[in-house]
């Protein structure tokens, strides 16, 4: 039988008692029941009914769970030697973190996750694949998504037009699904209406992928009911209750940092969680911000806006992760301990966390189910591609000035690169975070040189930092910052690209929309008052992020 675990919460005396009295206030009310009975006005009163479809969809997944062992056998048989998911937020981040919890399982075609339009992130998953036998699985709730609809338009074509290497994951007569059943496609799979893209997980748009992957996946849905059904408790037993309300308590004392930690054999689960809660609050100038990645530091290395989530997998756990939690806590930092006994476990931590995230939505009083600023920087983007496809060309650009390489942009009256720096970092005070927002290729050794950074600004300044790869932040923590409040001081961080790669159908390349995404981003930025700079290396991006680095440094001694 599965089993649960509530929260373990060790935190401050003060903020002990305030969250105590918190989560036995709303035990004692009728909000959890209101909650399962679709009731708006938990939230803002506004749409929230339409898009509860999740607290439901584990027990029509369970009803109809056959069919994911059905198309596993398939893909097992079919001859494929590779999986590639094309998608984007929602689409995208449960699969990839299933893939890179769970492993290539034997006998299984392996997956890959494409979710950039960095022309070199194509052509390095096109890299690892062989084209001839390689299933791919487009993935859009919408079916209009800029990116989901150039990643199946490119491999397409890349495969002759052979709908059968082809399935498509989307909502009940979405564009997507049109394309499909005109390009032959082997399956349409289908989500559901009332399912907003980042509470997507248990639905056929992380489901599917992980039947494709070998997963069993009743035992996942197993997990995910057991979390359905202790949510359902109207006391303080109830595990998503307990975690919901600490977050949005400590929130609204300030500590709206939440920097997770998750044990190496789920850390990609960190992703996922980003997306859920930026994009669920970060909105009407409020905000969770996620943290994510960040190396861990000393306990007098944080400010009093933290809150540190640990999610430790028992029997594969982090000594030096364990330790490093046991001193935060001692120290009294705000420490949340999730237990997950095994990786099936994912499947209750991802219900656990959805209903959760509504819970601090309902307490910081925002709706926490649309995302209007992701909108907004899609709706510039497009702009910019409509511009593109009419003229050739993007608005050019007046860099404030260049060195070494390095050009600058943004409104600034130093003339040196380390003054431009010091200037910008400086504008940082407790309880802000900085955030780097890097449209590159997603390597290893880019991630090093952008964690350097990172760890440079914290330890010299105290406050969170946040590394986000372009374009697949924009669906992410995109949101937070741009409708959370104004306390993130960003830097954007662009490239020449060394290859471009054509769209076919289209007059702009990966290349441009990857460069009009940016243009967009930093648009929106701009026009919500947010600090941010932006610099643009060259085609040499290792070069180009040491460089950076090492200005950093400097102008933070």
């Amino acid at each position: 039988m599965t089993t649960t675990s509530l929260p373990s919460l060790s935190l401050p005396p003060a903020e002990a008692k305030t969250v105590e009295s918190a989560i036995q206030e709303w035990a004692a009310s009728d909000r959890i029941k209101r909650i399962w009975a679709h009731d708006a006005s938990v939230w803002s009163n506004t749409d929230e009914a339409k898009w509860l479809g999740w607290l439901s969809i584990v027990t029509e997944q369970i009803a109809a769970q056959d069919r994911f062992a059905k198309f596993s056998e398939e893909v097992m048989t079919g001859g494929f030697s590779h999986i590639v998911l094309l998608g984007m937020g929602g689409s995208s981040l449960c699969p990839e973190v299933l893939r890179l919890s769970f492993g290539h399982l034997p006998s299984m075609p392996d997956l890959h996750v494409l979710d950039s339009t960095d022309p070199a992130q194509v052509l390095a998953i096109e890299g690892k694949i062989n084209l001839a036998t390689t299933l791919f699985i487009v993935s859009s709730k919408s079916g209009s998504t800029l990116e989901p609809n150039v990643f199946k338009d490119y491999f397409f074509e890349r495969t002759g037009r052979n709908g059968k290497q082809f399935i498509a994951v989307t909502d009940p007569g979405s564009h997507m699904q049109q394309v499909a059943e005109a390009s032959g496609f082997r399956h349409i799979f289908f989500g559901a209406a009332s399912i907003g893209g980042r509470f997507s997980a248990l639905s056929d748009f992380g489901l599917i992928p992980a039947a494709a992957i070998g997963m069993d996946v009743s035992k996942l849905l197993a997990t995910a009911n057991a979390m359905v059904k202790a949510c359902q408790l109207s006391s303080a037993e109830n595990p998503g209750l307990q975690l919901g309300v600490t977050l949005g308590t400590l929130s609204k004392s300030g500590r709206n940092k939440v920097t997770l930690i998750a044990s190496p054999g789920i850390h990609d689960l960190g992703a996922w969680l980003e997306q859920l809660i930026a994009e669920s609050t970060g909105k009407e100038g409020k905000a969770l911000i996620p943290v994510d990645r960040e190396p861990l530091g000393a306990p007098d290395f944080y400010g009093n806006d933290r809150v540190f989530a640990y999610l430790r997998l028992q029997g594969a756990a982090d000594p030096a992760q364990d330790r490093a939690v046991e001193a935060l806590a001692s120290a009294g930092h705000p420490v949340i301990r999730i237990s997950l006994n095994d990786v099936y476990d994912l499947g209750q931590e991802f219900f656990r966390w959805e209903f959760a995230t509504a819970i601090a939505g309902s307490i910081l009083g925002i709706n926490p189910f649309n995302q209007p600023d992701v909108e907004a920087s899609k709706i510039a983007t497009k702009k910019l591609t409509s511009e593109y496809e009419a003229t050739g060309l993007l608005p050019q650009e007046t860099a404030a000035f260049t060195e070494d390489g390095i050009k600058i942009y943004g409104k600034t009256s130093a003339t040196n690169l380390v003054e431009c720096l010091r200037a910008h970092l400086g504008s940082l005070q407790p309880g802000d975070y900085f955030a780097q927002l890097a449209y590159v290729e997603m390597t290893p050794e880019h991630e090093a040189k952008l964690t350097a950074i990172r760890r440079c600004v914290a330890a010299a300044k105290q406050v969170a930092t946040c590394v986000g790869f372009g374009p697949r932040f924009l669906h992410s923590t995109g949101q937070a910052y741009k409708g959370g409040p104004n306390t993130g001081v960003f830097l954007q961080i662009t490239c020449d690209d060394a290859k471009d790669v054509a769209i076919p159908g289209s007059k702009y390349t990966f290349s441009v929309v990857k460069a009009a995404q940016a243009q967009g981003d930093l648009q929106v930025l701009v026009e919500r008052g947010r600090r941010v700079l932006r610099l643009h290396l060259g085609a040499d991006v290792k070069s180009g992020l040491a460089k950076l680095a090492n200005a950093v440094e400097r102008a933070l001694q």
